[in-house]
């Protein structure tokens, strides 16, 4: 389904942002990104069988990608700037 145009907003074009590491820095994203009234979809990543028997501990264990609507991503880059744990998404 394409993205429709109405007054120069989109909707229902979502994108993957980025991914973030840990919990503390998905909070604080969390509360930036509803204090400039972005909507976002928070997706976690679990870890497959075979990585929680063999591989390390810390590695990948809260790994969470962040989806926003395209029109928000310029706003949602200059917020996310600085904060830890945080790769955001190539375009």
């Amino acid at each position: 389904m394409a993205a429709l145009n109405l007054n120069a907003l989109f909707f229902n074009h979502e994108i993957s942002f980025c991914k973030v590491y840990n919990v503390e820095s998905k909070d604080k994203l969390e509360k930036l990104f509803v204090s400039n009234r972005i909507s976002f979809f928070i997706e976690w990543q679990e870890q497959r069988l075979w990585d929680r028997f063999f591989g390390s501990s810390d590695a990948c264990k809260n790994v969470f990608t962040i989806h926003i609507n395209e029109a928000d991503s310029m706003l949602a880059r200059d917020l996310v700037e600085g904060i830890d744990s945080v790769q955001i998404a190539s375009a």
